[in-house]
C-alpha cells in the first residue's frame, strides 16, 4: 500500500465534521443541479435487510431532493426514491452475486448510455455521483458529464494500484480521514464526507437491556468469534445478527454455530427495518471487534443514533468515528474490550445520539455533497473552457 499525497479539486478541502450550518443555503439565483446517482446493481434502494452502501445511498439521495436537487437515481429493480427518478436498468436485483464483474459492468455500461443521451439531448446532468465498486471510476472519461466517486472500500495492494492508474479520470470523496491518508499519489479529492444516516427514524432508548450485540457478515475479520469471547468473559448475554453469504458457511459452523444456545448466544439472522433498529436501541453495548482497516463502519453510527455506545478496536476509522470515552470506546484488543464493558455506566445515551446528529445526520451530509457537486461541475467547466482555448489558439 503506498501512502502519498492527493491532489485536492476544492480551495479548501471539504469535511462534514468542520461543516457550516447545514441548511439549505445554496444561492438563490443557482439553479437546481442535476445529478446522475448511480447506485450498485446487487440490492434494491432501499436495501429491505443487509446493504450498506443501499442504505447510505437511499438517505442521500433523501436529503438531497429535500434540498432541492434533481435526483435521478440509477439502482437495481425494486428500488424506490420517493421526489427523485429512479431508472432500473437490469431485469433484476443480483444479491448472490455482489461483486460480479459482468453484472456490474452491463449496469454502468446502460447508465452511461442513458447519461449521454441526456447530455446529447440537452437535457445534461451536472455530475454522475458514482457508488459502484470499479467500473464507472475505470470509465469515467468516456463520458461527457465529470463523474465523482465515493470510496466505499479501503486502499490496500489491490485497489491501490487501480485508483493511481486512473485517478486522472474522475474525482473522489472519502469517507474517511483515515481513508484518504492511504490514497496513492494522484487521486483527485474533495476531501472528506461521511456516510449520512436519517437520525429521526432511528428510535432512541436511554434505558438500555443488559446484553451485548454483535452485527455483520460472517467473516473472521469481522470478528464475530471475538465477539462471543469477550461476552462470556464479561459475564453478559449476547445477541449475533447478520448474514452469512456464501463462502462464509465453514466459518460460522466453524467458530460461531457451536457457541449459539439461544440464552447466552442467540443468533437471529439477517435482520432489517424496525427489527435491526429495536436489536440496536436495547443493547448496551455494539462490540466491533474487527481486524480490517474498515474505512467507516456504518453500524456504529446506527447504534449511536439509538444511543448505545460502540466497544470497538483501533482498526481503520473507528478513531474518527468513536468518540473514545464520550459515546463508546476504543481498545486494543478482547482484554481491553472485556475491560470496557465494565465501564458502560460511564456512557451518556444522549450523548451518543448527539455526536451521530452533530457530524452525521442526512442534511448535515446532503448539504456537503452539494457544495462538493458544484465544485465538480465548475471544475470540469474550467477544464473544457481551457480546453477549448488552447485548441483554437
Amino acid at each position: 500500500m503506498v501512502a502519498a499525497s492527493t491532489t485536492s479539486l476544492a480551495p479548501r478541502p471539504l469535511d462534514a465534521r468542520r461543516r457550516p450550518s447545514c441548511t439549505n443555503d445554496a444561492p438563490s439565483h443557482a439553479r437546481a443541479l442535476r445529478v446522475a446517482m448511480l447506485a450498485p446493481p446487487w440490492i434494491p434502494i432501499p436495501p429491505p435487510k443487509y446493504g450498506g452502501i443501499e442504505a447510505v445511498v437511499s438517505h442521500l439521495v433523501s436529503g438531497l431532493v429535500a434540498r432541492g436537487v434533481d435526483v435521478t437515481l440509477f439502482a437495481a429493480p425494486g428500488s424506490r426514491a420517493p421526489g427523485a427518478d429512479v431508472v432500473a436498468l437490469l431485469d433484476s436485483p443480483h444479491p448472490e452475486e455482489i461483486g460480479c464483474a459482468f453484472v456490474e459492468i452491463d449496469h454502468v455500461a446502460r447508465a452511461f448510455a442513458l447519461i449521454d443521451a441526456a447530455t446529447s439531448e440537452d437535457r445534461r446532468f451536472d455530475v454522475v455521483h458514482d457508488h459502484c465498486g470499479c467500473a464507472a471510476f475505470a470509465m469515467a472519461d468516456r463520458l461527457a458529464t465529470p463523474l465523482l466517486h465515493t470510496l466505499h472500500g479501503p486502499f490496500d495492494e489491490a485497489t491501490s494500484p487501480f485508483y493511481a492508474a486512473h485517478a486522472h479520470k474522475a474525482w473522489v470523496v472519502a469517507i474517511s480521514r483515515w481513508q484518504l491518508r492511504h490514497a496513492p499519489a494522484g487521486v483527485r479529492s474533495v476531501g472528506v464526507i461521511p456516510n449520512p444516516i436519517d437520525v429521526d427514524a432511528w428510535p432512541f432508548e436511554p434505558r438500555k437491556r443488559d446484553h451485548l450485540l454483535w452485527m455483520g457478515r460472517m467473516t473472521e475479520y469481522k470478528g464475530a468469534h471475538r465477539a462471543i469471547a469477550v461476552a462470556k468473559r464479561s459475564g453478559r448475554a449476547l445477541v449475533l445478527a447478520g448474514p452469512v453469504q456464501p463462502g462464509q458457511e465453514e466459518y460460522f459452523e466453524r467458530e460461531v454455530e457451536p457457541h449459539i444456545d439461544g440464552s447466552a448466544v442467540r443468533y437471529v439472522g439477517e435482520v432489517g427495518g424496525p427489527d435491526k433498529q429495536r436489536l440496536f436501541a436495547e443493547a448496551a453495548a455494539l462490540l466491533m471487534p474487527i481486524r480490517w482497516p474498515e474505512p467507516f463502519g456504518m453500524v456504529m453510527i446506527e447504534a449511536m443514533a439509538s444511543g448505545t455506545p460502540v466497544i470497538a478496536f483501533r482498526e481503520g476509522a473507528a478513531y474518527e468515528v468513536i468518540s473514545d470515552g464520550g459515546c463508546g470506546f476504543l481498545v486494543d484488543d478482547e482484554d481491553g474490550m472485556v475491560e470496557a464493558v465494565g465501564r458502560l455506566a460511564q456512557i451518556d445515551p444522549a450523548s451518543c445520539r448527539q455526536h451521530v446528529s452533530d457530524a452525521y445526520d442526512v442534511a448535515v451530509v446532503a448539504h456537503v455533497y452539494e457544495e462538493a457537486y458544484r465544485q465538480v461541475a465548475a471544475a470540469a467547466e474550467a477544464r473544457t473552457g481551457a480546453g477549448k482555448l488552447m485548441a483554437s489558439a
